[in-house]
């Protein structure tokens, strides 16, 4: 990430024995105090001296740390809160063949009519205000860019069209832009890169891929862009929430530097649910494109300006018919009590099977980076439990060859409800969520025997983001992963497929 914040990243720094890039880190924090801020002083905030985060951390300009992923240390932030200065977030094009790039960055869609959908998240948490903002845009059935005629209907059956943006922002506040057309959504075939512009300035065309911001402020008046390092938009709340508490408008600009992909630092990144994902099976698929990062830049909400530097932030995406029947989620890039760097994600849902008959399956995973080391635990490497309330609680449990992981997470906080792409009613409410999840996190080897043995880690948080969807949510869901032997052994075979497309990139699918 580019910043003016004395922030510098270097990549081809060594620990002596691990072989793990070394990143050093200089940043300093600002914020602007509007007249809501100054009267909300510090209440809110969680933030104690000592508090102890992930990597993805504010931190003020008298301090500055080796983050070498041997010896990774923590921070102690002295939070600076100044009424003058400004945090100006520095835009920088996409490169190519970018580091920690994950499988399935791009956009999946294939130009087939098909029932499709594609929905992108992102997340920027701000721990001393103990907020997060959850960026959320989705497209369905983009083969129509236009709402269906009566003939497109009777042959192609009925279909729900169009692009949804919506953030979950700070103070559990609400916003949600929506267009049954999408002739102005655009996406980068192998690049996390998407926007779309909902109303554009009566003189100049709508982009159709990544432009620098002053170009997109000049040509979309209500709209978003978005890449792996650049963030920005503007968008008006189109009333259709009345049953959640909203803000008008939201206008927001910032710029990330990866820190974690999904996958060891230094190597090849994973596709989230293995090669298999390249096609157009067991959907939806799921990948988490940036597991932990760090952004900085600003966000107006509800009449308030939040700036910030070096926030931990988040992305993933998933594509495919619609969403599961039935599905949990928590994620965490905030901990208290760590020595190193820390980022959760854990998930599970009950998906169809492909097939003419209604045949579903449980599938689940957890994946923690810490240190630079990626913990994953798959179906196809071990077991997932987990039992999960209709609202309020989520423990899971899961082990592989080498380790145990346990996850529990609870709520006083009522959630608000969101939308995501369903297959009987388009956009429309189907999950709750909340970004005040009190967590525990612990790692442990394993002994010969298979029981616990050393400790990993062990840390909590007061700042998860929780999520149940879908249903019916009768009672609590208590499941765990079982997969087929030959599938397991095939999923978890190394096939490198972005490899082998790369020499026939005719050939490469849409999205890897």
């Amino acid at each position: 990430m580019e910043t003016k914040a004395n922030f510098f990243y270097e990549s081809h720094l060594f620990t002596p024995n691990s072989g793990i890039p070394s990143i050093i880190l200089k940043s300093s924090v600002k914020f602007a105090q509007s007249t809501k801020l100054s009267s909300l002083g510090t209440q809110g905030s969680s933030v104690k001296p000592g508090f102890r985060t992930s990597q993805c951390v504010l931190a003020s300009n008298s301090m500055s740390r080796d983050l070498s992923y041997e010896s990774s240390s923590t921070v102690q932030r002295d939070i600076q809160k100044e009424s003058t200065g400004s945090v100006s977030p520095v835009y920088v094009p996409t490169p190519p063949n970018r580091e920690l790039r994950t499988p399935h960055s791009g956009y999946h869609f294939d130009g087939s009519t098909r029932k499709f959908f594609e929905g992108w998240y992102f997340k920027v948490s701000i721990p001393e205000r103990r907020q997060s903002f959850c960026f959320m845009y989705s497209v369905e059935n983009p083969a129509f860019p236009k709402k269906l005629t009566a003939l497109e209907v009777a042959q192609h059956g009925p279909r729900f069209t169009g692009v949804g943006a919506q953030i979950l922002g700070a103070n559990d506040k609400y916003i949600c832009q929506y267009s049954e057309e999408s002739q102005y959504f655009w996406g980068s075939r192998h690049e996390l890169i998407i926007g779309n512009t909902f109303v554009g300035e009566t003189e100049s065309k709508p982009p159709y891929k990544e432009v620098p911001p002053q170009e997109f402020n000049k040509r979309v008046l209500e709209g978003f862009q978005v890449s792996p390092l650049w963030h920005q938009g503007f968008i008006r709340d189109d009333g259709r929430s009345n049953y959640v508490d909203t803000v008008k408008t939201a206008r927001w600009e910032y710029s990330t530097r990866p820190i974690y992909g999904w996958g060891n630092v230094g190597s090849k990144q994973k596709s989230t649910a293995g090669w298999l994902a390249a096609f157009p099976v067991f959907e939806p698929h799921w990948q988490i494109c940036m597991a932990g990062g760090l952004s900085t830049g600003w966000i107006e909400w509800d009449g308030e300006r939040f700036e910030f530097q070096n926030a931990p932030s988040y992305s993933e995406k998933n594509w495919g018919g619609a969403f599961p029947r039935k599905w949990f989620w928590v994620q965490c890039n905030v901990f208290e009590g760590a020595t190193g760097e820390v980022a959760l994600t854990a998930a599970g849902g009950l998906r169809q099977l492909p097939g003419l008959t209604e045949n579903f399956e449980n599938a689940a995973l957890v994946g923690v980076h810490y240190n630079g080391i990626f913990y994953e635990f798959v179906p196809w490497n071990g077991v997932v439990n987990w039992e999960i309330a209709p609202w309020g609680h989520w423990y899971v449990a899961a082990e592989n060859q080498r380790h145990k992981v346990e996850l529990e997470a609870t709520t006083e906080d009522p959630g608000t409800t969101l939308r995501a792409p369903t297959a009987e009613a388009g956009l429309a409410p189907a999950c709750k969520d909340s970004c005040f999840g009190v967590l525990r996190l612990q790692l442990w080897e394993k002994r010969y025997d298979g029981s616990k043995g050393k400790i990993i880690l062990d840390v909590t948080s007061n700042m998860a983001a929780v999520e149940v969807g879908g249903g019916p949510w009768f009672n609590a869901w208590k499941g765990e992963t079982s997969m087929p032997e030959l599938l397991s052994q095939a999923i978890g075979v190394p096939v490198d497929l972005e490899g082998i497309f790369n020499y026939v990139p005719f050939f490469k699918p849409p999205g890897l």
